[in-house]
């Protein structure tokens, strides 16, 4: 099976072919991630949730990303393995440049960060240093505490703007790939036709050049519900993963009945 990397997602953009994404935080799970044919595994900061309990992502540590970052990468063989780089792990260039090396060295391809223009100096920095990076928009789950919750962003017409103007601004400093969290589906469309790199959706319809989900959440394995997450909990984990994939790459996913906001 050939390896997806950054040139795949371009191609994908390019060619008009679906990205399919989960997350894994450990072997097992990134084994069955591959095995299921899957694009892209995200080893997110979602874990603290997930795996420890938090109620947010906030209490995950560089420890804890190096951990699990180091776990899939050891069972990875064909997906692209994204790592989010934790809270408080990016306050500035020379601590992002620290911290996204140790992620790249543990096994991670590209890592992840949360923000738009503010961002985009460490972006090109990083860029610069040869560390493929992922943009996070919309809501930003690190940034839960200042928005007051988990809401839909870009509802009027200045924060759409504002995300639109992110997307372009982190694009331009050397951003490969966009995850767009719970924005209007129409935003979501404007941005993926706007910008050249590949975008990933999160309850933002089917406008983006992929989707993602928690695998927990679709394999019905967390307690977490969200609108967004269609459940594949019935059926046996390959069979819920390839189907999933399968309803990604041929856009049935996300239906109507998924969609926050059009």
């Amino acid at each position: 099976m050939v390896k997806t990397t950054v040139t795949t997602l371009a191609k994908c953009k390019t060619q008009k072919t679906k990205i399919a994404a989960l997350t894994a935080y450990d072997a097992a799970m990134t084994k069955l991630l591959n095995n299921a044919g899957i694009d892209l595994i995200l080893v997110g900061d979602s874990l603290g949730m997930v795996i420890q309990g938090h109620e947010t992502t906030i209490p995950v540590t560089m420890d804890d990303m190096l951990y699990h970052t180091r776990c899939a990468a050891k069972a990875n063989t064909s997906a692209l393995l994204v790592a989010d780089m934790p809270f408080g792990s990016y306050l500035s260039t020379e601590q992002a440049l620290y911290n996204a090396t140790k992620l790249m060295q543990a096994g991670a391809a590209m890592v992840k960060l949360e923000g738009g223009s503010d961002l985009a100096d460490i972006i090109a920095k990083l860029t610069k240093a040869g560390i493929p990076v992922c943009a996070h928009l919309g809501l930003m789950p690190q940034s839960v505490n200042q928005l007051g919750g988990y809401y839909v962003q870009g509802k009027n017409k200045e924060q759409a703007q504002k995300i639109l103007d992110d997307a372009k601004s982190v694009t331009k400093a050397g951003a490969k790939l966009v995850v767009l969290e719970c924005i209007p589906e129409s935003l979501a469309t404007t941005i993926t036709t706007t910008i050249k790199a590949a975008t990933i959706g999160i309850g933002s319809g089917k406008g983006t050049d992929g989707q993602i989900l928690v695998t927990h959440d679709m394999l019905g394995l967390s307690s977490n519900t969200y609108k967004f997450c269609k459940s594949y909990a019935s059926l046996e984990p390959l069979n819920a993963i390839t189907n999933y994939i399968h309803d990604v790459k041929e856009g049935v996913f996300p239906e109507k009945e998924y969609v926050l906001a059009l």
